[in-house]
């Protein structure tokens, strides 16, 4: 199939999608509200260490910096679009609780007060099965919980007990119908087992492993919970931070969300750097969106895959269908930790490697218009 024309199809639904979205430590430095800076690091003791690194790569960051000021150009972008969804894979704790994880590298957490950095942004969803929520303990994930409701954000994919953490977000779109949001986490992508949600017990949404008996349990939920019309999106945290081969198994039960389950988007995260796109009987497949927003600057490693680089996922979908209308992305670069434009250079070759890894699943990345790109199928 082509992308159909650029003006949107009469009663589509556009969402915003994109991968690890991390407002802590370094980031949450810069906000207006702080938190303890103190880290529990093998590489560093202080929150405060990412920002000087992110400083002397790219130069000086306002200290405090206004809460939309991270967003930078993506704000005029959404501004532009106008999606009617948000959704996002918030990989922070939202916390004052020093209840650090022993045994854990690294630790994330955003003072509660800088939430304001995410409705600054009209996030409507943020999905927290991942392996930083509970950074900081239960009662660091149930005061992200409460933090989040009081801010008006929904969230799938964790919570006080099985039930709540396995519930979808369901977000109503004015005349076009609903969207929910069902979000798993893998143990591939660095998940604790022990952090799996249970009779009683917070935690995570994580799955078992990825068998058919796992897309069966999935399936007789969605059935429970999709009524007609209603788009399913399957936000999923799998897989490692580098590498751009999509494992057969991911491949497999992606597929098999649409197949059995009644999934219309999968939402793959957790690799540092966007990954191969595949529309499966009509129906977009994220493998791994990249992250979006992080304090990762000056870090040296893996340059060649260029993580200073995300994203922005503009998907419509026909409601009536749940099919893929058009999918255009827009390029950005992480710089004195806020978004900017990349530049064209920048643009062009992530269209070139987006374009190779996408040919094995089917898909073709082109340049769209202005400074973004286009998938055809």
């Amino acid at each position: 199939m082509v992308e159909a024309a650029e003006k949107p199809a009469a009663g589509g639904m556009t969402l915003f999608l994109c991968g690890d979205v991390m407002t802590g430590r370094g980031i949450d430095q810069v906000l207006p509200h702080p938190g303890d800076p103190v880290l529990h690091e093998g590489y560093a003791t202080s929150a405060l260490d990412y920002v000087a690194l992110a400083q002397r790569a790219n130069g000086p960051i306002p200290r405090p910096a206004e809460f939309a000021y991270v967003w930078g150009d993506a704000l005029a972008e959404w501004a532009r679009v106008a999606p009617d969804l948000r959704i996002v894979n918030l990989e922070t704790a939202v916390t004052r609780r020093d209840d650090w994880q022993r045994g854990k590298g690294i630790h994330y957490r955003m003072h509660p007060a800088n939430v304001p950095c995410l409705t600054a942004a009209g996030i409507d969803c943020c999905v927290l099965a991942n392996n930083h929520v509970l950074d900081w303990g239960y009662a660091g994930l149930a005061e992200t919980l409460e933090t989040l409701r009081r801010a008006g954000l929904q969230r799938a994919g964790a919570g006080r007990d099985r039930a709540e953490a396995a519930a979808p977000a369901v977000l109503p779109v004015a005349g076009k119908g609903r969207v929910l949001v069902f979000a798993y986490g893998a143990q591939s992508s660095g998940i604790p087992p022990d952090w799996a949600a249970a009779a009683g017990l917070p935690g995570v949404n994580l799955l078992p492993d990825l068998s058919p008996a796992t897309l069966q349990q999935i399936a007789a939920q969605v059935e429970a919970d999709k009524r007609p019309a209603d788009v399913v999106v399957a936000s999923i945290h799998w897989g490692g931070n580098w590498g751009y081969a999509v494992p057969a198994a991911h491949q497999r039960f992606a597929r098999g969300l649409i197949d059995r389950c009644g999934v219309d988007v999968v939402h793959g995260h957790s690799s540092h750097h966007p990954m191969g796109i595949e529309v499966y009987r009509g129906r977009p497949i994220l493998y791994g969106c990249g992250d979006f927003l992080n304090d990762y600057e000056g870090i040296a490693g893996y340059e060649p895959y260029r993580g200073d680089l995300s994203l922005m996922y503009f998907l419509e979908v026909d409601p009536a269908s749940g099919t893929l209308v058009r999918l255009r992305m827009v390029p950005m670069q992480m710089r004195r930790f806020r978004l900017n434009r990349a530049s064209a250079a920048d643009s062009r070759w992530l269209r070139s490697v987006l374009d190779r890894e996408g040919q094995p699943l089917g898909s073709r990345v082109e340049a769209g218009p202005g400074s973004s790109l286009a998938l055809r199928w």
